[in-house]
């Protein structure tokens, strides 16, 4: 029985335009791709585009011996039933795409083996599921399904991505031999200029990059310690941008992190899977400073979260129409700071704006979400009051909301949290684990500022807990206690060295307390007043 690799190619990638033309010891991304998938003598042919902008690919196949086909651009699942037109039904196809070097022959092999063994339909080798890296990448299908899915879809995002339909109908069965390896946390595909940077450092370590071995191609990845991590264990963690622009929190040493840092900080937790940024336009120039380190790609693997500002320069006697000028002045300049068209979210940094000033604001960031300006809107709650009056409106689609091991006030909240979650979109994210650091400081004169007169008590209770359910420090079991909740969807944790990056990372990636662990932790914690638990009423 027939099989071929239909290996997808094209160079007007929005983020790496023209990258599978990139050399890999001298031989074009795509080359090497087309190569290394026929290297045990599967048939491969490049599929490409008719467009002017794919003229040079297809000249660069041509002159290195490698069959092409140009069809659609934008509607790839044609292309691919198009290039196959000559194809019998039961014909074997696997899809690649030029950008992921790694998969080869001896790969593909084994997928048709399992393919036929199993009498799939479709299979996918892919990520967690298969224990392998996200770009050592691979789909499995015949040319009958192709070719009904091409009939009876007309989705156009069915259309781009080629498989979608047979997804749906046949289910994914996933390549799970390789499962123990649990590599799937890795990625060796090339999205932007960093990725080739790694998988070329990568190659420039073997001898033939044609006809080396996948899994010898594994064992290079995992000692490169610049490898980028997507979706991995901390996913929880999101990366709290007020210690990139200001010097933040009570037991801060460090203050605000060189720009060279910022920038390291920033795209280390983005390659180990951090999906969010949290910041605001109070806090300094985080904003800009995050528009100028995303760029080149970088901003489309994070969501950045940022604030309306306070509107302190208005009182109530303020002109509504002022107000509304005020609101997209602060939406706008996030827009300019940030590089972006659209806010993925922006948040109340005050509640009561919702009904001040007879709802101006509200409304009018209802208008610009419904303009595209913004995508979701959000709040930052300070009380559980506060946490009570947004849950109640349903276009609110994420909220940040302090909380943390010490922290008893949220606890007749909790269950509506949990219905609400399943009826509606919600997302919860919760900042302050540390309490601004307080929790892991020793020093009474600092927990004094937090108004907490007795803290020997409190501090013996945080160790003793440390050491009971064997963490390695404060920070540890703090972070690990709000980790631990199903209802927390991301956890702000801010950041201003490199080496908290590296705690929080190995902490984040630590098994979770289990509900009667989070119980027993609750029963026995020391009760502090709400001047302890809301740092505005600090004696800053």
């Amino acid at each position: 029985m027939k099989s071929i690799a239909l290996i997808q190619a094209r160079l007007s990638s929005n983020r790496l335009p023209a990258k599978v033309l990139l050399p890999i010891q001298t031989i074009p991304l795509v080359v090497l791709a087309a190569k290394r998938a026929s290297n045990t003598g599967i048939e491969v042919l490049v599929v490409t585009s008719t467009e002017s902008s794919d003229d040079a690919l297809c000249q660069e196949l041509k002159t290195q011996d490698i069959k092409y086909y140009r069809g659609s651009l934008n509607n790839v699942l044609n292309r691919f039933v198009s290039a196959l037109e000559e194809y019998d039904d039961k014909t074997i196809v696997f899809r690649l795409t030029a950008d992921n070097s790694f998969p080869d022959g001896a790969l593909l092999d084994e997928l048709e083996e399992n393919f036929k063994s199993q009498k799939l339909d479709y299979l996918i080798c892919n990520g967690h599921k298969s224990g392998l890296p996200h770009g050592l990448s691979a789909e499995v299908m015949r040319v009958c399904a192709l070719r009904e899915a091409s009939s009876k879809t007309q989705n156009l995002y069915d259309l781009e991505h080629v498989t979608p339909y047979l997804r749906r109908k046949f289910g994914e069965s996933y390549y799970e031999k390789y499962k123990t390896l649990k590599m799937g946390a890795y990625s060796c595909g090339i999205d932007i200029f960093d990725d080739y940077a790694i998988v070329a450092n990568i190659f420039s370590k073997i001898d033939n990059p044609i006809t080396v071995h996948w899994k010898k191609l594994l064992e290079v990845l995992k000692k490169n310690d610049k490898v980028t991590m997507v979706d991995s264990p901390i996913k929880k963690l999101v990366l709290g941008g007020a210690q990139l622009g200001l010097n933040y929190g009570i037991n801060n040493k460090v203050g605000k992190p060189s720009r060279l840092m910022a920038d390291r900080l920033v795209k280390k937790a983005i390659s180990n899977g951090v999906k969010y940024i949290d910041t605001a336009r109070e806090y300094g120039d985080s904003e800009n400073l995050l528009g100028e380190i995303l760029q080149n790609g970088w901003e489309t693997r994070v969501d950045i979260i940022t604030k309306l500002s306070q509107l302190n320069e208005c009182d109530e006697n303020t002109n509504h129409n002022c107000i509304i000028n005020f609101v997209k002045a602060s939406v706008f300049e996030s827009c300019q700071k940030i590089r972006t068209n659209s806010l993925y979210c922006l948040m109340l940094h005050k509640v009561s704006h919702i009904y001040d000033w007879e709802g101006i604001v509200w409304r009018q960031l209802l208008s610009l979400q419904k303009d595209g300006i913004i995508k979701k809107l959000g709040a930052s709650v300070q009380s559980p009051e506060e946490l009570a009056l947004v849950l109640e409106l349903d276009q609110i689609e994420l909220i940040q909301m302090p909380f943390n091991i010490l922290d008893s006030r949220w606890d007749s909240h909790i269950e509506e949290i949990k219905k609400l979650k399943k009826k509606r979109k919600l997302i919860i994210h919760t900042r302050s684990p540390l309490l601004q650091g307080l929790l892991t400081s020793s020093e009474k004169a600092i927990w004094k500022i937090a108004n907490v007169e007795n803290s020997t008590t409190v501090i013996e209770w945080l160790n003793k807990i440390t050491q009971q359910h064997n963490c390695k420090s404060v920070v540890g079991l703090a972070l690990n206690y709000v980790k631990s909740h199903d209802w927390v969807d991301g956890i702000v944790v801010g950041m201003e060295a490199e080496k908290l990056l590296d705690e929080n990372l190995k902490f984040f990636s630590k098994k979770c307390f289990t509900k009667d662990e989070l119980l027993s932790i609750e029963k026995s914690r020391p009760i502090l007043s709400e001047s302890t638990l809301n740092p505005t009423n600090w004696r800053v």
